[in-house]
Parts: structure tokens; sequence; C-alpha cells
């Protein structure tokens, strides 16, 4: 996990996303990749991340059983099973689906920049030009 949040967090700050956003995205990450390390039956699993229309999507993909979300064992709930409450209130939208090899995980979260981002003064360039 350390890895994961060390190259997303840099490559989100080098393009220039805003402090809080960067945050947020990896504060949902962690609980994503916790939850496969805890409820999965392998400890392998899958960290794929985009820039798509202003937004960053996330998909955490594990290659086990996964866990059925709509479970939620009673005695846990005091000190675990938030995750899923926890990424939500974070990402503006959450999809959680069994696949074949797991369960995936996909985060998408509008991104907010620096003033001084370079991604976003590129594409309002090329939007000028193309016009």
């Amino acid at each position: 996990m350390p890895v994961i949040r060390r190259v997303l967090g840099d490559a989100l700050r080098g393009l220039g996303v805003s402090g809080d956003c960067v945050h947020d995205i990896l504060v949902a990450a962690s609980e994503a990749c916790t939850n496969v390390v805890r409820h999965s039956a392998t400890l392998e699993y899958e960290v794929t991340g985009r820039i798509e229309e202003g937004a960053c999507v996330l998909s955490v993909t594990d290659h086990g059983k996964g866990l059925d979300p709509a479970v939620r064992p009673v005695e846990e709930l005091a000190e675990s099973g938030r995750g899923l409450d926890i990424m939500s209130s974070l990402v503006d939208d959450l999809a959680l689906t069994a696949t074949p090899d797991g369960v995936r995980v996909v985060l998408r979260k509008r991104l907010t920049w620096n003033e001084e981002a370079p991604l976003p003064r590129l594409e309002s360039e090329l939007v000028r030009s193309a016009g």
C-alpha cells in the first residue's frame, strides 16, 4: 500500500491536483486496498488509474473470492465495516462489482486543480486552438 500511495500521490501532485483532492483520493484508495488485504482470499490485487473527463478513475481488483458488500457482520461494525462508507464520502462515484477473478472497486473523483496546474491550462489552450 505505501508504494501505491506514493506513486499515485506523486503523479496527482505532479499534474497539479489540489492537496485536498489528492488526500481524498489517497484515503479512498487506501481503504479499497485495505479491504482486499482484510477480506480477500488472496493478498494479490491490481490497482489501475487514469484521468478521464476531469476525474481520477481508480480501479482496485482483487484476485480472490472477495466480500459480499451486503453482508456486514454485526460484531465487526463497532471496529470495522466502514470502508465502503468512507470511500463513498470521499469520492463522487463508487462501484463494487464481482468479476470472474474477484471483486473490483471503481472510484471516481472529480479533480480540483492548483492555480499553476499544467493540465487544465494545456486543455484550455487546445480547445482555443481547435476552435
